[in-house]
C-alpha cells in the first residue's frame, strides 16, 4: 500500500445507502424468517448430517430408556450446541392411531345365512306320545291359549326348524387366523313388522355400567315333587367306570310361559309383586350382554305389573352350542359339510341329551321327596306319561330403589334332583349337561378330547367350555342361584361316534357350588339385576299394551318394540290345528 494512502479517501469511496450508513446493505428477503437456527461452537465434532436410527415417539421423545440410549442421547449434550436438533424433528400434526392399512384381498361376496328362529320343536316318545320341548305355550295340550308346554322324551325328533336364523353376533373376536373371514350376516329371530314402533335401543355396554344390589330371595311357594340323586355318578369324571350310555327314558315335563302359569296368575291378584317371569326368560334378560344369537322376549304390561314372557316356539328353551366361539358352528349354506353340525341340530341334540341326562341321574327306585303341593300344571285325566322328577319354587326378590317406590319380582324357578343327607330337608339340585359332538369338526372351538383328557385335564375342559359357551354356561348359573339351588351338577356326554348324532355316553358328571362357579366364570348377578330393573323402567314410563324386546342379530343391542295387542295370536291360533294334525298321524 503506498505511504499516501490516507483512511479518509478510503471512506470516501464507499457506496453510501439511502439512510446514510454504510456497509452491506439490509435484506429484504424473509424466507428464512421462523426458521430454528442451532447453535454451534468451534469444539463441536462433525457427527451425522441426518441421524434415522433415533427412535421417537409422537411427542418428539426418544424412546430408548436404557442406558446405550442415555450414553447416545445424552453423553454429547455437555458440548454447547449438541442436541439441538430436535428442533429441526418433524412433529406430528396429527394422531397416527387413526391410520390403518387397507386390505385388498379378495373375499367371498356370497352372504352367509345363519342360526336364529327355530319353529315349533317336537320331541316325541316311542309310543308316539304327544308333546315337545317346546311345543306347547297356549293352547290345547300342546298349544293355544289356556294350555301348558309340556315335554317328552324320546329318540325320534321331529324338527320344525325353518332356514332363518344368524350366528355369530357380539363377542366375535377376529384373530391372526381368519383376519380375511366376512362376518357371517343373520336373520332375526322373529320377524320385525312395519306395524312395531321402536320404543328404545340399547347397546351392550351401556348393559354391562349397570348395577343393583337385592337379597337372596325368599320362597312364596313350591310344587311338585323330586327324585334322588343317584350317587353312582359321582365317580371320576373321565375314568372308564364312570362311563355310561344314555338311555332315553319317557317323562313328561312342563315349561309353560308366565302369563299361562296358573299359579303367576293367582300371586298377581293377590298383588304379591310387580314383576313376573320364568327362570328361562328371566335369565335370558340377565345374561344379555354375553348372548350372541338373536332371540327375543315378549313383555306384557297390565296396570302396574309387568309379565316377561317367551313366544311360542321361542330360541330360549333351546340349549345353544359352541354359542360364544371364535369360530362358531357353520351352517349347511356356509359350507358345512356336515349336517348333523348345523346349529339347528346341535340345538336339537343338546337339548335332547339335556332332558334325558337329568332323568338318568336320579333314582325313581328310592322313592321321592314331595313337595306343600302337588304339579299345578299336570292333570291326571289328559296325561297318560309319567312324571318326569321336576319341583317348581316360586321366589320373590326385592328390586326396590326405596322405600317410597316398591318393586318386587316374583319368578318360577325349577329344580331336578335332591340329595339325601344328614338333616331331613336335604339338598337340591339343578342337573345340566354339556355335550362334545366331535372335537374335530368345524365350530369345536378348540376343544380338547374328552375321553383321552376328561380324567387328566378336567380344568383346562372346562376353562374352554366356559370360553365356547360362556351365555349357556351364565344362564344355568343364574337359574341355579335363582333357584337358590345347593348345587349344580354338569354332566359331560359325548357321541359315541362322532358321525352319528343319536347315541351318546355319559363320560362322567362334576359337582359345582353355583355361586363358586359364577366367581370362576366372573358372572356378577348385581349388572343382572340392573339389567332387568332398567329394561321394567321403560316399560313402566310407556302405556299399557304389549311389548317385545329382541336382540339385534349383527349388533350387540336390544331393542324395544310396542306391538299390537293381537301380535302372535296367529301363531297361538294354529295350536289347535296342528295338536289335531298330531294326533291324526
Amino acid at each position: 500500500m503506498s505511504s499516501d494512502f490516507q483512511l479518509s479517501s478510503l471512506i470516501a469511496s464507499l457506496r453510501e445507502s439511502e439512510d446514510g450508513a454504510w456497509g452491506p446493505p439490509s435484506s429484504t428477503d424473509s424466507s428464512l424468517n421462523e426458521v430454528p437456527y442451532a447453535p454451534y461452537s468451534k469444539g463441536d465434532k462433525l457427527g451425522r448430517m441426518a441421524d434415522w436410527t433415533q427412535e421417537t415417539g409422537k411427542d418428539g421423545q426418544p424412546t430408548n430408556r436404557g442406558r446405550q440410549g442415555y450414553n447416545r442421547n445424552y453423553r454429547e449434550q455437555q458440548v454447547y450446541g449438541a442436541g439441538t436438533s430436535s428442533l429441526f424433528s418433524y412433529q406430528h400434526g396429527e394422531d397416527e392411531a387413526s391410520f390403518s392399512v387397507v386390505d385388498n384381498t379378495r373375499t367371498s361376496a356370497k352372504p352367509r345365512a345363519g342360526f336364529g328362529r327355530g319353529g315349533g320343536t317336537i320331541f316325541r316318545g316311542r309310543g308316539g306320545a304327544r308333546g315337545g320341548a317346546q311345543s306347547g305355550g297356549r293352547g290345547g295340550t300342546s298349544s293355544g291359549r289356556g294350555g301348558f308346554q309340556r315335554s317328552t322324551t324320546g329318540r325320534g325328533q321331529d324338527n320344525r326348524f325353518d332356514s332363518r336364523g344368524g350366528r355369530g353376533g357380539r363377542g366375535r373376536r377376529f384373530g391372526w387366523k381368519d383376519w380375511d373371514k366376512p362376518q357371517r350376516n343373520r336373520d332375526a329371530s322373529v320377524a320385525i313388522k312395519p306395524e312395531w314402533k321402536m320404543v328404545e335401543e340399547i347397546d351392550f355396554n351401556r348393559l354391562a355400567k349397570l348395577n343393583l344390589e337385592t337379597d337372596d330371595g325368599e320362597d312364596v311357594d313350591s310344587y311338585g315333587f323330586l327324585y334322588y340323586y343317584d350317587r353312582a355318578n359321582d365317580r371320576a369324571a373321565g375314568a372308564k367306570t364312570a362311563e355310561r350310555r344314555l338311555v332315553v327314558q319317557d317323562r313328561l315335563f312342563f315349561n309353560p310361559t308366565t302369563s299361562d302359569d296358573p299359579v303367576i296368575q293367582q300371586l298377581a291378584e293377590q298383588n304379591e309383586a310387580t314383576i313376573f317371569a320364568t327362570d328361562s326368560v328371566l335369565s335370558m334378560l340377565m345374561c344379555a350382554p354375553r348372548s350372541v344369537y338373536p332371540w327375543d322376549i315378549v313383555i306384557v304390561r297390565e296396570g302396574n305389573k309387568v309379565f316377561l314372557d317367551k313366544r311360542e316356539g321361542s330360541q330360549i328353551d333351546f340349549v345353544s352350542v359352541n354359542e360364544n366361539a371364535s369360530d362358531p358352528p357353520l351352517e349347511t349354506s356356509e359350507g358345512n359339510k356336515d349336517s348333523i353340525n348345523a346349529p339347528q341340530a346341535l340345538s336339537m341334540e343338546a337339548t335332547f341329551i339335556n332332558q334325558n341326562f337329568a332323568i338318568q341321574t336320579v333314582n325313581e327306585s328310592q322313592g321321592k321327596y314331595e313337595f306343600p303341593h302337588a304339579n299345578p300344571f299336570y292333570n291326571a285325566e289328559e296325561d297318560s306319561e309319567p312324571l318326569g322328577s321336576k319341583a317348581y319354587r316360586y321366589r320373590r326378590f326385592d328390586l326396590s330403589l326405596n322405600e317410597e317406590e316398591p318393586m318386587r319380582l316374583i319368578v318360577r324357578t325349577e329344580l331336578d334332583a335332591v340329595v339325601k343327607t344328614g338333616n331331613k330337608e336335604g339338598q337340591f339340585l339343578t342337573v345340566k349337561a354339556l355335550n362334545e359332538f366331535d372335537d374335530r369338526a368345524q365350530g369345536a372351538g378348540g376343544a380338547l378330547n374328552w375321553r383321552a383328557k376328561l380324567s387328566s385335564q378336567l380344568g383346562a375342559i372346562v376353562t374352554t367350555e366356559m370360553k365356547n359357551n360362556s351365555c349357556k354356561l351364565a344362564r344355568w348359573t343364574t337359574q341355579s342361584i335363582l333357584a337358590k339351588a345347593d348345587a349344580m351338577k354338569l354332566g359331560f356326554v359325548s357321541r359315541a361316534n362322532p358321525k352319528d348324532a343319536n347315541r351318546h355316553v355319559i363320560l362322567g358328571v362334576v359337582s359345582f357350588k353355583p355361586r363358586e362357579f359364577a366367581n370362576q366364570m366372573n358372572l356378577n348377578l348385581s349388572n343382572g339385576w340392573g339389567i332387568v330393573r332398567t329394561i321394567v323402567d321403560l316399560c313402566m314410563k310407556m302405556p299399557e299394551g304389549k311389548y317385545v324386546l329382541v336382540k339385534d342379530p349383527n349388533k350387540p343391542v336390544l331393542i324395544l318394540y310396542d306391538v299390537p295387542a293381537n301380535t302372535f295370536d296367529d301363531e297361538e291360533d294354529e295350536g289347535p290345528s296342528a295338536d289335531a294334525d298330531e294326533k291324526a298321524e
